[in-house]
């Protein structure tokens, strides 16, 4: 039994025109139809049903509820990391309520029954989310390595928060449009009744599907992973050099470095769930699509609901999203406004008098150290 199934950055999306396995005759002649089980609502049907309904539901409490805190404390005090938290969880919402209800209502149905004209839009939404959330990781992530190991360059934050965000939202467009290109309906050739939403008589040869499916590949995964550990790596490197080397440090991060030993523990742990959670979402995944590129035959004896299933584990890192940078960027803000009063009164005394009380001015910019000290946390 031979099989065209094209994996990209969605899941495995089946061409039944190319199933040998169907038993099908003319239907005037009154014999029924006997579908293949792939053609059929079956088992697989229902746990996709089930677990992105489950998926769908935490995902949007969470990103929700992560959305609302960020932006109420954006009023209270403006920070440039919670602008990029607060994309990412637009981002984990519109996998939350385009791709995932499209994967239900699909799942249902079995074929595809709402026209060539909406198979091409929901394709580009069925990875749009997936990439912008991506990107944004990215986004986060050069954020921090810049605000670590040039933490000088002021004048540049705001612009390059801006450059950032504005590259993964334009770059999530971007490598989501060709979908609306290479999916369309295609009717059964024997079935006439039987549509679906495929790839199938697109790539002139298996050489470009594989192209595009690679290219899939490095975009969503390859490339964001490669910058989160690079990013994360450099700052622990430069906190561990800061610490080790005082005296070859400037003067502001010499004041910082009896604050280092918790951020550097705090750095440590929120990397290693960082890189842990997006490598463990999305690795089973992209190890079976190579598995299917280099031995296809193999590869599709693997059950159905196996493939579908590491799909949705890797569509948990959706929900995990929040709840990481989240949990510690709360954290992070809690233990930042118990240290800053002792930063200020540091400042205040040793330039000047001694007895004078700290004053903050309205508006004024934050000490460097503090700006190093959030970034860290």
């Amino acid at each position: 039994m031979t099989k065209h199934h094209h994996i990209d950055v969605a899941e495995t999306v089946q061409d039944h025109r190319n199933l040998l396995d169907w038993s099908v005759t003319n239907e005037t002649g009154g014999v029924q139809h006997h579908l293949p089980i792939s053609m059929r609502f079956n088992d697989g049907h229902r746990l996709s049903i089930a677990v992105y309904s489950v998926l769908m539901v935490f995902s949007a409490i969470a990103n929700i509820t992560v959305l609302v805190l960020l932006a109420k404390r954006r009023k209270q005090s403006p920070s440039k990391i919670n602008t990029m938290l607060m994309h990412l969880a637009i981002a984990d919402l519109l996998v939350t309520f385009l791709m995932m209800p499209l994967e239900i209502a699909w799942a249902s149905t079995v074929q595809w029954k709402a026209g060539d004209i909406m198979c091409r839009i929901m394709m580009f939404f069925r990875t749009f989310g997936l990439y912008l959330s991506s990107f944004v990781l990215v986004c986060i992530s050069v954020d921090r390595f810049y605000a670590v190991l040039k933490p000088l360059h002021l004048a540049a934050i705001d612009r390059r928060e801006k450059m950032l965000l504005m590259s993964a939202w334009i770059g999530a467009v971007l490598c989501s449009a060709p979908q609306m290109v290479v999916f369309h309906v295609e009717r059964h050739p024997n079935i006439t009744w039987y549509y679906q939403c495929v790839t199938y008589n697109v790539f002139p040869s298996y050489a470009h599907e594989l192209c595009y499916t690679v290219f899939g590949m490095v975009m969503m995964y390859a490339f964001p992973l490669i910058v989160i550990i690079y990013s994360y790596v450099s700052i622990l490197i430069e906190i561990c050099r800061r610490t080790r080397n005082p005296k070859n440090a400037d003067s502001i991060t010499r004041s910082s470095l009896p604050f280092l030993g918790k951020a550097k523990i705090r750095t440590l742990k929120m990397t290693i769930i960082i890189v842990f959670v997006f490598f463990v979402c999305w690795t089973p995944y992209y190890v079976m699509s190579i598995w299917y590129w280099y031995d296809r035959e193999s590869a599709l004896e693997v059950d159905q609901r196996v493939q579908k299933g590491l799909f949705l584990f890797a569509c948990t890192n959706s929900c995990m999203n929040p709840l990481v940078y989240g949990a510690f960027n709360i954290r992070a803000r809690r233990k930042v406004s118990r240290v800053r009063p002792a930063i200020y009164l540091n400042s205040n005394t040793s330039n000047n008098n001694h007895h004078r009380p700290p004053r903050v001015v309205a508006g004024h910019r934050l000490p460097q150290i503090e700006i190093s000290l959030r970034t860290f946390e």
